[in-house]
């Protein structure tokens, strides 16, 4: 019987579980991640300004499929040994590894992360503060206009060295201007911050922002894990990987979403939901052809949209040519809403599905922009 690893459960990683237990019956899948509750990403936003997801316990969502769940944190990697040591002392092996463990935004003294639950609890403290949020991102983007919306009594500035939403195309960014406008989110553009202070945000040249509570979007942050364990890995830190997702330097070793350093035709893929359940999805396929004995077939992604959520009344959504520039088409108001509603509560609806999710349906390939042979 065959040990397959997966550290992570994120999108990607709980995408992947799935695929290959569902795939493979006689396969022994393991999951492993810090917590035993399921961080819905897409949602961070909205959990920020104190509404109430829910639960999903990560067991209850492996239990259907059939695989094991590891609670702890992966502190060493022995691809040697085709070992994962965890932070306290516990050695799982594996015949094949999927590296599922995401990027982070990286952490700023005197500001708060979107996960992190503290920030929820500063913005019901401070309803009548000003929150300044540094990085106009989606992430940035949607933090601002939830907050805005959730507490009206709320000063939200956008700090950003460019336009926010610059990205789209004309219209689709417009109509997210007038929505920041209508929320009285004021938007900085050229602000550069050079650091957070207690009571303050302090922008290159030196101004000074009073401000109640900081929240810190822009940056990616990754583990440093497969580096550390000798496997190949970008200047950035995500891991080198072949056409079919593996490690260029250790083929036992799938990486998938953020982790991994995928290209395409038109460039690198940026870490998004939106290109991770697709590789997670088409890495379930390839285990499952290794499994029987043929090679894995190579990835091709193409990107479809950028959707964006304005307040819980509100959304953009921009559709994209294949390599992620804007195309013609968009959607705004309450088409937008159901529809960034639909694509957010999407992957749940994967996890509890009864079979796999083929990969050929979780992506876009093919196009004038993504000609991969």
């Amino acid at each position: 019987m065959n040990d397959i690893l997966i550290l992570g459960a994120g999108y990607t990683g709980m995408m992947a579980a799935h695929g290959i237990a569902r795939r493979n019956k006689t396969a022994r899948v393991t999951l492993v991640n810090p917590t035993d509750v399921f961080d819905e990403r897409l949602r961070q936003h909205q959990a920020a300004a104190g509404q109430d997801l829910g639960a999903h316990r990560i067991p209850d969502l492996l239990a259907p499929a059939g695989v094991a769940f590891v609670q702890g944190r992966a502190a060493r990697i022995d691809p040697g040994g085709r070992t994962v040591v965890l932070d306290d002392g516990r050695e799982l092996a594996y015949d094949l590894l999927v590296y599922a463990v995401g990027s982070a935004t990286p952490r700023v003294a005197n500001a708060y992360a979107i996960d992190d639950p503290a920030f929820a609890d500063a913005l019901r403290r401070n309803a009548d503060g000003v929150l300044t949020v540094c990085g106009a991102g989606l992430t940035g983007i949607e933090a601002a206009t939830e907050a805005a919306e959730a507490y009206p009594g709320m000063k939200v500035r956008l700090l950003s060295r460019g336009e926010p939403g610059a990205m789209m195309g004309p219209k689709a960014r417009a109509h997210l201007a007038r929505a920041l406008d209508r929320l009285g989110v004021e938007v900085r553009t050229g602000a550069a911050v050079a650091r957070v202070l207690p009571g303050a945000v302090e922008l290159e040249g030196g101004e000074r922002l009073p401000t109640d509570v900081a929240l810190w979007t822009t940056g990616v942050a990754y583990a440093r894990l497969a580096a550390d364990a000798g496997i190949a890995v970008a200047p950035d830190g995500r891991v080198e990987v072949d056409a079919a997702l593996r490690s260029v330097s250790h083929p036992e070793v799938f990486a998938i979403g953020d982790a991994a350093a995928i290209r395409q035709a038109y460039g690198t893929v940026h870490g998004t939901c939106q290109s991770g359940i697709p590789s997670a999805a088409h890495t379930a396929e390839s285990v499952s052809r290794l499994l029987r004995g043929k090679d894995p077939r190579p990835f091709r992604f193409g990107y479809l949209h950028q959707p964006v959520s304005l307040g819980r009344r509100d959304a953009v959504i921009q559709f994209t040519n294949p390599d992620d520039t804007p195309g013609r088409w968009y959607l705004t108001g309450r088409a937008a809403v159901a529809y960034k509603e639909a694509v957010s509560s999407s992957p749940l609806k994967f996890f509890r599905s009864k079979s796999p999710i083929p990969a050929r349906l979780t992506g876009r390939t093919g196009g004038r922009r993504n000609r991969l042979l």
